[in-house]
Protein backbone atom coordinates (compact mmCIF):
# COMPACT_ATOMS: atom_id res chain seq x y z
CA UNK A 1 0.00 0.00 0.00
CA UNK A 2 1.20 3.49 -0.77
CA UNK A 3 2.05 5.71 2.19
CA UNK A 4 3.47 9.22 2.33
CA UNK A 5 6.70 7.83 3.85
CA UNK A 6 7.16 5.10 1.23
CA UNK A 7 6.64 7.66 -1.52
CA UNK A 8 9.22 10.02 0.04
CA UNK A 9 11.71 7.18 0.41
CA UNK A 10 11.24 5.98 -3.18
CA UNK A 11 14.58 6.46 -4.97
CA UNK A 12 15.20 6.54 -8.74
CA UNK A 13 16.87 3.70 -10.56
CA UNK A 14 18.29 3.19 -14.01
CA UNK A 15 14.78 2.69 -15.42
CA UNK A 16 11.36 4.16 -14.73
CA UNK A 17 9.69 2.34 -11.84
CA UNK A 18 6.11 2.19 -10.57
CA UNK A 19 4.94 1.51 -7.00
CA UNK A 20 1.28 0.42 -6.95
CA UNK A 21 -1.37 1.18 -4.37
CA UNK A 22 -3.48 -1.57 -2.84
CA UNK A 23 -6.28 0.74 -1.73
CA UNK A 24 -7.37 2.08 -5.15
CA UNK A 25 -6.98 -0.30 -8.07
CA UNK A 26 -4.75 1.07 -10.83
CA UNK A 27 -3.30 3.92 -8.74
CA UNK A 28 0.48 4.10 -8.57
CA UNK A 29 3.51 6.37 -8.17
CA UNK A 30 5.91 6.54 -11.10
CA UNK A 31 9.52 7.64 -10.63
CA UNK A 32 11.81 8.34 -13.57
CA UNK A 33 15.60 7.93 -13.62
CA UNK A 34 15.75 11.72 -13.12
CA UNK A 35 13.82 11.39 -9.87
CA UNK A 36 10.52 12.89 -11.08
CA UNK A 37 7.64 11.34 -9.12
CA UNK A 38 4.06 11.39 -10.44
CA UNK A 39 0.75 9.80 -9.50
CA UNK A 40 -0.66 7.70 -12.35
CA UNK A 41 -3.83 5.72 -12.95
CA UNK A 42 -4.12 2.58 -15.09
CA UNK A 43 -7.58 1.61 -16.38
CA UNK A 44 -9.16 -0.29 -19.25
CA UNK A 45 -11.57 1.29 -21.71
CA UNK A 46 -13.20 -0.65 -24.55
CA UNK A 47 -10.70 -3.46 -23.97
CA UNK A 48 -7.66 -1.19 -24.22
CA UNK A 49 -5.31 -0.49 -21.34
CA UNK A 50 -4.94 3.25 -20.73
CA UNK A 51 -2.66 5.21 -18.41
CA UNK A 52 -3.10 8.82 -17.31
CA UNK A 53 -1.08 11.13 -15.10
CA UNK A 54 -3.08 12.54 -12.20
CA UNK A 55 -0.58 14.94 -10.60
CA UNK A 56 3.02 15.42 -9.57
CA UNK A 57 3.92 14.14 -6.12
CA UNK A 58 3.94 17.12 -3.78
CA UNK A 59 1.14 18.93 -5.65
CA UNK A 60 -1.59 16.92 -3.96
CA UNK A 61 -1.92 14.75 -0.86
CA UNK A 62 -2.14 10.98 -1.10
CA UNK A 63 -5.66 11.12 0.32
CA UNK A 64 -6.81 13.58 -2.32
CA UNK A 65 -5.17 11.70 -5.16
CA UNK A 66 -6.96 8.52 -4.09
CA UNK A 67 -10.26 10.44 -4.24
CA UNK A 68 -9.38 11.73 -7.69
CA UNK A 69 -8.41 8.27 -8.90
CA UNK A 70 -11.64 6.76 -7.55
CA UNK A 71 -13.66 9.47 -9.30
CA UNK A 72 -11.91 8.79 -12.63
CA UNK A 73 -12.56 5.06 -12.30
CA UNK A 74 -16.23 5.82 -11.70
CA UNK A 75 -16.28 7.86 -14.91
CA UNK A 76 -14.79 4.93 -16.78
CA UNK A 77 -17.56 2.66 -15.44
CA UNK A 78 -20.09 5.23 -16.72
CA UNK A 79 -18.66 4.95 -20.22
CA UNK A 80 -16.32 7.96 -20.32
CA UNK A 81 -12.64 7.82 -21.25
CA UNK A 82 -10.76 10.38 -19.07
CA UNK A 83 -7.76 10.50 -21.41
CA UNK A 84 -9.94 11.16 -24.44
CA UNK A 85 -11.84 13.89 -22.63
CA UNK A 86 -8.55 15.48 -21.56
CA UNK A 87 -7.35 15.41 -25.15
CA UNK A 88 -10.58 17.03 -26.34
CA UNK A 89 -10.23 19.78 -23.74
CA UNK A 90 -6.63 20.47 -24.77
CA UNK A 91 -7.54 20.53 -28.47
CA UNK A 92 -10.75 22.54 -28.00
CA UNK A 93 -10.62 25.78 -30.01
CA UNK A 94 -9.95 29.11 -28.40
CA UNK A 95 -12.03 32.16 -29.26
CA UNK A 96 -9.51 33.42 -31.81
CA UNK A 97 -9.80 30.16 -33.76
CA UNK A 98 -13.60 30.16 -33.59
CA UNK A 99 -13.70 33.77 -34.77
CA UNK A 100 -11.46 32.90 -37.73
CA UNK A 101 -14.09 30.36 -38.75
CA UNK A 102 -16.82 32.94 -38.16
CA UNK A 103 -15.22 35.55 -40.40
CA UNK A 104 -13.78 33.22 -43.04
CA UNK A 105 -16.72 30.82 -43.43
CA UNK A 106 -19.92 31.93 -41.71
CA UNK A 107 -19.97 35.64 -42.61
CA UNK A 108 -19.12 35.16 -46.34
CA UNK A 109 -21.81 32.50 -46.64
CA UNK A 110 -24.42 34.72 -44.99
CA UNK A 111 -23.47 37.56 -47.33
CA UNK A 112 -23.71 35.23 -50.34
CA UNK A 113 -27.21 34.17 -49.27
CA UNK A 114 -28.26 37.77 -48.79
CA UNK A 115 -28.76 37.29 -45.06
CA UNK A 116 -26.03 39.73 -44.01
CA UNK A 117 -24.62 42.87 -45.57
CA UNK A 118 -20.91 43.43 -46.09
CA UNK A 119 -21.27 46.51 -43.92
CA UNK A 120 -22.53 44.37 -41.02
CA UNK A 121 -19.65 41.95 -41.51
CA UNK A 122 -17.16 44.81 -41.32
CA UNK A 123 -18.85 46.16 -38.20
CA UNK A 124 -18.64 42.73 -36.53
CA UNK A 125 -14.94 42.56 -37.36
CA UNK A 126 -14.37 46.00 -35.84
CA UNK A 127 -16.26 45.10 -32.66
CA UNK A 128 -14.27 41.89 -32.24
CA UNK A 129 -10.92 43.54 -32.94
CA UNK A 130 -11.42 46.62 -30.75
CA UNK A 131 -13.36 45.30 -27.75
CA UNK A 132 -13.59 41.51 -27.51
CA UNK A 133 -10.34 40.15 -28.92
CA UNK A 134 -8.03 41.74 -26.29
CA UNK A 135 -9.89 39.99 -23.46
CA UNK A 136 -11.24 36.78 -25.02
CA UNK A 137 -8.94 35.71 -27.87
CA UNK A 138 -6.97 33.03 -25.98
CA UNK A 139 -9.81 31.65 -23.88
CA UNK A 140 -11.33 28.29 -24.77
CA UNK A 141 -14.75 28.73 -26.36
CA UNK A 142 -16.26 26.18 -24.00
CA UNK A 143 -14.81 27.89 -20.93
CA UNK A 144 -15.95 31.49 -21.53
CA UNK A 145 -18.19 32.64 -18.70
CA UNK A 146 -20.27 35.72 -18.06
CA UNK A 147 -17.55 37.31 -15.92
CA UNK A 148 -15.14 37.18 -18.86
CA UNK A 149 -17.63 39.04 -21.05
CA UNK A 150 -18.34 41.55 -18.28
CA UNK A 151 -14.61 42.30 -18.17
CA UNK A 152 -14.54 42.91 -21.93
CA UNK A 153 -17.56 45.25 -21.66
CA UNK A 154 -16.23 47.28 -18.74
CA UNK A 155 -16.18 51.00 -19.48
CA UNK A 156 -17.76 50.67 -22.92
CA UNK A 157 -20.33 53.39 -23.81
CA UNK A 158 -24.00 52.29 -23.55
CA UNK A 159 -24.79 52.08 -27.27
CA UNK A 160 -21.57 50.18 -28.06
CA UNK A 161 -22.12 47.92 -25.05
CA UNK A 162 -25.55 46.90 -26.32
CA UNK A 163 -24.22 46.19 -29.81
CA UNK A 164 -21.45 44.03 -28.33
CA UNK A 165 -23.92 42.08 -26.18
CA UNK A 166 -25.99 41.37 -29.29
CA UNK A 167 -22.88 40.17 -31.16
CA UNK A 168 -21.67 37.98 -28.29
CA UNK A 169 -25.11 36.41 -27.93
CA UNK A 170 -25.20 35.64 -31.63
CA UNK A 171 -21.69 34.18 -31.55
CA UNK A 172 -22.31 31.79 -28.68
CA UNK A 173 -25.64 30.61 -30.08
CA UNK A 174 -23.68 29.80 -33.22
CA UNK A 175 -20.90 28.08 -31.27
CA UNK A 176 -23.51 25.89 -29.59
CA UNK A 177 -24.85 24.85 -33.00
CA UNK A 178 -21.26 24.03 -34.06
CA UNK A 179 -20.88 21.75 -31.03
CA UNK A 180 -18.20 23.90 -29.41
CA UNK A 181 -20.28 24.47 -26.25
CA UNK A 182 -23.11 22.66 -24.45
CA UNK A 183 -26.60 23.64 -25.53
CA UNK A 184 -28.27 26.52 -23.66
CA UNK A 185 -24.96 27.68 -22.15
CA UNK A 186 -24.79 31.12 -23.79
CA UNK A 187 -22.89 33.30 -21.29
CA UNK A 188 -24.44 36.49 -22.69
CA UNK A 189 -28.00 35.41 -21.96
CA UNK A 190 -28.27 37.08 -18.54
CA UNK A 191 -26.19 40.19 -19.25
CA UNK A 192 -28.28 43.31 -18.84
CA UNK A 193 -28.22 45.88 -21.61
CA UNK A 194 -27.51 49.53 -20.89
CA UNK A 195 -30.23 52.11 -21.14
CA UNK A 196 -29.91 54.18 -24.30
CA UNK A 197 -31.16 57.72 -24.22
CA UNK A 198 -32.77 58.47 -27.60
CA UNK A 199 -31.24 61.46 -29.34
CA UNK A 200 -33.77 64.01 -30.60
CA UNK A 201 -31.58 66.85 -31.88
CA UNK A 202 -32.95 68.43 -35.06
CA UNK A 203 -31.90 71.61 -36.82
CA UNK A 204 -34.30 74.52 -36.90
CA UNK A 205 -34.91 76.47 -40.14
CA UNK A 206 -32.59 79.23 -38.94
CA UNK A 207 -29.88 76.69 -38.12
CA UNK A 208 -30.26 75.12 -41.56
CA UNK A 209 -29.74 78.60 -43.01
CA UNK A 210 -26.53 79.05 -41.02
CA UNK A 211 -25.36 75.60 -42.11
CA UNK A 212 -26.03 76.39 -45.78
CA UNK A 213 -24.09 79.66 -45.52
CA UNK A 214 -21.01 77.92 -44.12
CA UNK A 215 -21.27 75.10 -46.65
CA UNK A 216 -20.86 77.76 -49.34
CA UNK A 217 -17.79 79.16 -47.57
CA UNK A 218 -16.14 75.75 -47.23
CA UNK A 219 -16.96 74.43 -50.69
CA UNK A 220 -13.60 75.29 -52.26
CA UNK A 221 -11.65 73.40 -49.57
CA UNK A 222 -13.35 70.06 -50.21
CA UNK A 223 -16.19 70.11 -52.76
CA UNK A 224 -16.87 66.39 -52.40
CA UNK A 225 -17.34 66.52 -48.62
CA UNK A 226 -19.54 69.61 -48.82
CA UNK A 227 -21.66 68.02 -51.56
CA UNK A 228 -22.08 64.84 -49.48
CA UNK A 229 -23.27 66.90 -46.50
CA UNK A 230 -25.73 68.80 -48.72
CA UNK A 231 -27.16 65.58 -50.15
CA UNK A 232 -27.47 64.14 -46.62
CA UNK A 233 -29.47 67.18 -45.53
CA UNK A 234 -31.72 67.14 -48.62
CA UNK A 235 -32.48 63.40 -48.70
CA UNK A 236 -32.27 62.13 -45.13
CA UNK A 237 -30.08 59.24 -46.32
CA UNK A 238 -27.47 57.85 -43.97
CA UNK A 239 -24.08 59.42 -44.54
CA UNK A 240 -22.53 55.98 -45.02
CA UNK A 241 -25.01 55.22 -47.79
CA UNK A 242 -24.26 58.55 -49.46
CA UNK A 243 -20.48 58.13 -49.42
CA UNK A 244 -20.83 54.70 -51.06
CA UNK A 245 -22.76 56.03 -54.07
CA UNK A 246 -21.22 55.45 -57.51
CA UNK A 247 -22.28 57.19 -60.69
CA UNK A 248 -23.73 53.95 -62.00
CA UNK A 249 -26.23 54.01 -59.11
CA UNK A 250 -27.85 57.28 -60.30
CA UNK A 251 -30.37 57.58 -63.11
CA UNK A 252 -30.59 61.32 -63.79
CA UNK A 253 -33.40 60.83 -66.30
CA UNK A 254 -35.76 59.26 -63.75
CA UNK A 255 -34.19 60.87 -60.70
CA UNK A 256 -33.82 57.46 -59.08
CA UNK A 257 -30.95 56.30 -56.88
CA UNK A 258 -30.25 52.58 -56.41
CA UNK A 259 -28.46 51.62 -53.23
CA UNK A 260 -27.16 48.06 -53.67
CA UNK A 261 -25.96 47.69 -50.09
CA UNK A 262 -27.74 49.17 -47.07
CA UNK A 263 -28.64 48.04 -43.55
CA UNK A 264 -31.89 46.59 -44.95
CA UNK A 265 -30.55 45.34 -48.28
CA UNK A 266 -30.90 46.72 -51.79
CA UNK A 267 -33.13 49.83 -51.95
CA UNK A 268 -34.21 52.48 -54.41
CA UNK A 269 -34.82 56.16 -53.67
CA UNK A 270 -36.33 58.98 -55.68
CA UNK A 271 -33.98 61.94 -55.34
CA UNK A 272 -35.48 65.42 -54.89
CA UNK A 273 -34.61 68.00 -57.55
CA UNK A 274 -32.28 70.02 -55.25
CA UNK A 275 -30.22 66.88 -54.56
CA UNK A 276 -30.02 66.10 -58.28
CA UNK A 277 -28.78 69.65 -58.87
CA UNK A 278 -25.97 69.12 -56.33
CA UNK A 279 -25.00 65.82 -57.92
CA UNK A 280 -25.14 67.22 -61.44
CA UNK A 281 -22.49 69.82 -60.61
CA UNK A 282 -19.90 67.29 -59.44
CA UNK A 283 -17.09 66.18 -61.81
CA UNK A 284 -17.26 62.59 -63.03
CA UNK A 285 -13.57 61.87 -62.63
CA UNK A 286 -14.02 58.79 -60.49
CA UNK A 287 -16.35 55.80 -60.18
CA UNK A 288 -17.40 57.27 -56.84
CA UNK A 289 -19.63 60.32 -56.76
CA UNK A 290 -17.98 61.83 -53.68
CA UNK A 291 -14.23 61.57 -54.22
CA UNK A 292 -11.41 64.02 -53.55
CA UNK A 293 -8.61 62.00 -55.13
CA UNK A 294 -10.31 60.14 -57.97
CA UNK A 295 -9.02 56.87 -56.54
CA UNK A 296 -11.54 56.28 -53.77
CA UNK A 297 -14.58 57.78 -52.07
CA UNK A 298 -14.03 60.18 -49.20
CA UNK A 299 -14.22 58.50 -45.81
CA UNK A 300 -16.73 58.98 -43.04
CA UNK A 301 -13.94 60.44 -40.92
CA UNK A 302 -13.25 63.10 -43.57
CA UNK A 303 -16.93 64.01 -43.91
CA UNK A 304 -17.34 64.21 -40.14
CA UNK A 305 -14.21 66.38 -39.78
CA UNK A 306 -15.47 68.94 -42.29
CA UNK A 307 -18.97 68.84 -40.84
CA UNK A 308 -17.66 69.61 -37.36
CA UNK A 309 -15.61 72.53 -38.69
CA UNK A 310 -18.60 73.88 -40.61
CA UNK A 311 -20.87 73.61 -37.57
CA UNK A 312 -18.28 75.39 -35.42
CA UNK A 313 -18.06 78.24 -37.92
CA UNK A 314 -21.87 78.41 -38.04
CA UNK A 315 -22.11 78.50 -34.20
CA UNK A 316 -24.18 75.31 -34.22
CA UNK A 317 -23.81 73.35 -30.98
CA UNK A 318 -24.35 69.66 -30.28
CA UNK A 319 -24.90 68.74 -33.92
CA UNK A 320 -23.86 65.45 -35.50
CA UNK A 321 -23.99 64.25 -39.08
CA UNK A 322 -26.83 61.85 -38.32
CA UNK A 323 -28.90 64.80 -37.07
CA UNK A 324 -29.34 65.79 -40.72
CA UNK A 325 -31.25 62.57 -41.30
CA UNK A 326 -33.32 63.14 -38.17
CA UNK A 327 -34.08 66.68 -39.30
CA UNK A 328 -35.27 65.52 -42.73
CA UNK A 329 -37.53 62.83 -41.26
CA UNK A 330 -38.95 65.18 -38.63
CA UNK A 331 -39.73 67.67 -41.39
CA UNK A 332 -41.52 64.93 -43.32
CA UNK A 333 -43.56 63.90 -40.28
CA UNK A 334 -44.49 67.51 -39.54
CA UNK A 335 -45.73 67.85 -43.12
CA UNK A 336 -48.34 65.17 -42.47
CA UNK A 337 -46.65 62.27 -44.26
CA UNK A 338 -48.05 58.94 -43.03
CA UNK A 339 -46.05 56.31 -41.20
CA UNK A 340 -45.84 53.88 -44.12
CA UNK A 341 -44.48 56.48 -46.52
CA UNK A 342 -42.16 57.72 -43.77
CA UNK A 343 -40.99 54.15 -43.21
CA UNK A 344 -40.00 53.92 -46.87
CA UNK A 345 -38.24 57.28 -46.68
CA UNK A 346 -36.26 56.00 -43.71
CA UNK A 347 -35.47 52.75 -45.49
CA UNK A 348 -36.68 50.66 -42.56
CA UNK A 349 -38.48 47.33 -42.61
CA UNK A 350 -40.95 48.29 -39.88
CA UNK A 351 -42.89 51.43 -38.93
CA UNK A 352 -41.50 51.60 -35.38
CA UNK A 353 -39.12 54.50 -36.02
CA UNK A 354 -41.63 56.25 -38.30
CA UNK A 355 -44.20 56.07 -35.49
CA UNK A 356 -41.72 57.79 -33.18
CA UNK A 357 -41.30 60.71 -35.59
CA UNK A 358 -45.05 61.04 -36.11
CA UNK A 359 -45.77 60.97 -32.38
CA UNK A 360 -43.05 63.55 -31.73
CA UNK A 361 -44.64 66.13 -34.02
CA UNK A 362 -48.25 64.94 -34.20
CA UNK A 363 -50.77 67.78 -34.30
CA UNK A 364 -53.46 65.96 -32.24
CA UNK A 365 -51.07 65.70 -29.31
CA UNK A 366 -50.04 69.33 -29.61
CA UNK A 367 -53.68 70.45 -29.84
CA UNK A 368 -54.59 68.37 -26.79
CA UNK A 369 -51.77 69.95 -24.82
CA UNK A 370 -52.95 73.43 -25.82
CA UNK A 371 -56.53 72.62 -24.83
CA UNK A 372 -55.58 71.19 -21.43
CA UNK A 373 -53.14 74.02 -20.76
CA UNK A 374 -55.73 76.67 -21.61
CA UNK A 375 -58.36 75.14 -19.33
CA UNK A 376 -55.96 74.80 -16.41
CA UNK A 377 -54.71 78.37 -16.90
CA UNK A 378 -58.29 79.64 -16.91
CA UNK A 379 -59.10 77.76 -13.73
CA UNK A 380 -55.96 79.09 -12.05
CA UNK A 381 -57.15 82.67 -12.70
CA UNK A 382 -59.81 82.03 -10.07
CA UNK A 383 -62.76 82.26 -12.44
CA UNK A 384 -64.65 79.41 -10.90
CA UNK A 385 -68.31 79.26 -9.93
CA UNK A 386 -67.68 81.23 -6.75
CA UNK A 387 -68.15 78.33 -4.38
CA UNK A 388 -65.36 77.77 -1.89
Amino acid sequence: MLTEKRIRDLNPGQKTRIMWDSTVKGLGVRITPNGVKSYILNYRFNGRERRMTLARVGEITLRNVRERAAMQRQRVREGHDPLEQKREREEAPVMAEAMDRFFNEYVPERIRLGRMSQRTGREYHKQWRCYLKPKLARRKVAEVQRRHIDTALAGVPPVTRNRLIALVSRLFNLFESWGLRPQHSNPARAIEKAREEPRDRVLSPSELGKLAEQLNHHEERNPAAVAAIRVAALTGLRIGEILAIRWEHIDFETGRLTLPETKTGRRQHDLPAPALDVLGQLPKWSAWVFSSTGRAAITYRTARKYFQEICADADLENVRLHDLRRTAMTTAARSGIGVHVLRDLLGHRTTAMADRYVRAVGNPVREARELVGAEIAEAMKGKGDGRG
